[in-house]
């Protein structure tokens, strides 16, 4: 039962109908406050992470990272691979059901696979190593390569956005520059459409015929056993209302709460703080190369050369036993980690940038950076990249909006003064950028890469040397020089690294699982 407080806030909103004695048992629903609303539904769509949040609630992978990021089979039962290396063989588990009771069949995941790849970045590599996909049977089929490529299986595996979810063949079909509108997944959990609000609340139920693996659940891979019969995210867009409901035990879980609130949630002996993704999070600054001014290579470098990255992690998380300065794109402590061709940049040297600016005969044209003002790790970095960009001389138009309308115009290519957008902050989960291959800010297919659209052969060559290879010593090499062909072309900036705890009700839940997406099975709650 909700208390007087949570009651008032959902009145006045127009949230939620309040009701005694009506709903599933307190027992069996846990109540939670994501990190945004969800407004998209199509996690292929978006690379937006309450997005794939949402997609790992109601889809499976054929494949999936277990907590020592080692891909392991789900959907699938097992993998042969040919003695050439060309030909992968998939076989599914035996029992996998759609929610409309249908079965899933290779024709559903060969059809997944493809629309995944056309948008994904990593999926797009793998796809361009591939010669045919074809079923063996409803149950087999075989990925047959060109030539031989060592990440069909990372990439298969991908663990954050974009994910490779299996759909529906019906819906797969969908072109992936389009919005798929049917929402029927083989996941552990039922996505309740007709109770879906934006703005209110998003409720999945148990799939009552969903089979986990044996296995015990571990990161993303393993059995999903689902404990609970219902998950309700319930948009608090306050974050003190929210800090608050929990502390009264009105709802069970938030997965993103500020930091600077973290101090009064650690001292209440309620409330349990769980750091489910250890690996941390990297802030991006991303450039529009369609338009000017950051069309020009030498203006793209002179705002890497005025940035420096404490002011963006102080102003946004505060606290440094959260945060991390590390020039390092791959993210610190990983294998691939270094800092090659980054000395001259993210040192906040405004007067290099200056100088850099009047060689590159900016004309004064006003950057439109897109500012989010609802998410509270991002909030602050915009302001932050606006006053570092005027001082260095750029005529800064930052233009505040919620993060899921950023998402939709960030997919627009259109003129700023018609619409587009010259430049954005964003987020990454580590587990997302850990390699050239799976960070999507690297690909610079041109119309076929992330936001932004970069456009350098020599980097698209670099990836491809990176995906061919499999000495690890060579990867390491190759990764550097990616990295220093990144800040030399200026596809994008790390401007920080970062971590997040979750809250929860200390007792009531438990056993959330460690993995780079907070996921709801496994997840236990009493009383």
């Amino acid at each position: 039962m909700y208390s007087s407080t949570l009651a008032r806030l959902f009145a006045a909103v127009g949230v939620l109908a309040l009701a005694a004695g009506t709903g599933p048992a307190e027992a069996q629903t846990i109540r939670a406050v994501m990190h945004s609303d969800l407004k998209i539904l199509d996690p292929i769509w978006t690379t937006a992470y309450i997005v794939r949040n949402h997609g790992y609630m109601i889809y499976d992978t054929l494949l999936s990272m277990d907590g020592k990021f080692i891909v392991q089979p789900q959907m699938a039962e097992k993998w042969e691979v040919s003695a050439d290396k060309l030909t992968y063989t998939f076989t599914l588990r035996e029992g996998l059901l759609w929610h409309d009771g249908k079965p899933v069949t290779s024709e559903d995941v060969i059809a997944s696979i493809k629309r995944w790849g056309a948008k994904d970045s990593m999926g797009q590599k793998l796809l361009s190593f591939t010669r045919e996909m074809k079923a063996v049977n409803d149950r087999t089929f075989e990925l047959i390569l060109k030539e031989p490529y060592g990440l069909v299986l990372e990439s298969l595996g991908k663990p954050s956005s974009n994910v490779p979810f299996i759909m529906p063949k019906r819906v797969a079909e969908t072109p992936a520059s389009e919005q798929i509108s049917d929402f029927i997944g083989s996941g552990p959990f039922v996505f309740k459409r007709d109770e879906w609000k934006p703005g209110d609340k998003t409720v999945y139920v148990k799939f009552d015929k969903y089979k986990p693996r044996s296995e015990p659940a571990s990161g993303l891979a393993g059995g999903k056993k689902v404990n609970v019969e219902r998950v309700e995210w319930l948009a608090i867009p306050d974050h003190q209302t929210a800090v608050n409901a929990l502390l009264a035990g009105e709802i069970d879980f938030i997965e993103a709460p500020p930091h600077d609130l973290l101090p009064v949630l650690k001292g209440d002996d309620s409330i349990k703080l769980v750091d489910w993704n250890p690996l941390g999070n990297q802030y991006m600054f991303r450039f529009n190369w369609l338009h000017k001014p950051f069309d020009n290579q030498k203006i793209r470098q002179a705002v890497a050369v005025a940035f420096s990255q404490e002011p963006f992690v102080k102003a946004v998380i505060g606290d440094p036993a959260y945060y991390k300065v590390c020039k390092a794109m791959f993210v610190c402590g990983t294998p691939l980690a270094s800092e090659h061709g980054m000395e001259r940049y993210l040192n906040g040297n405004i007067e290099e940038a200056k100088k850099l600016l009047k060689e590159s005969g900016y004309d004064g044209t006003p950057v439109v950076l897109m500012h989010s003002t609802d998410l509270n790790v991002l909030t602050n970095l915009a302001p932050v990249a606006a006053d570092m960009m005027r001082r260095m001389g750029l005529n800064v138009d930052m233009q505040s909006m919620d993060w899921q309308t950023l998402v939709a115009r960030r997919a627009k290519k259109d003129p700023p003064s018609q619409g587009g957008w010259n430049a954005f902050l964003t987020s990454w989960v580590s587990a997302d950028i850990m390699n050239p291959i799976a960070a999507a800010g690297f690909a610079t297919n041109c119309d076929k890469a992330w936001f932004g659209w970069p456009c350098d052969e020599k980097m698209e060559q670099l990836r491809d040397q990176y995906a061919r290879e499999t000495d690890p010593a060579k990867q390491k090499q190759l990764a550097a020089e990616i990295q220093a062909r990144a800040m030399e072309i200026g596809t994008h900036i790390n401007v920080g690294q970062w971590y997040q705890a979750a809250a929860m009700r200390k007792g009531v839940i438990d056993n959330m699982l460690v993995a780079p997406a907070p996921v709801f099975w496994n997840m236990t709650k009493k009383g």
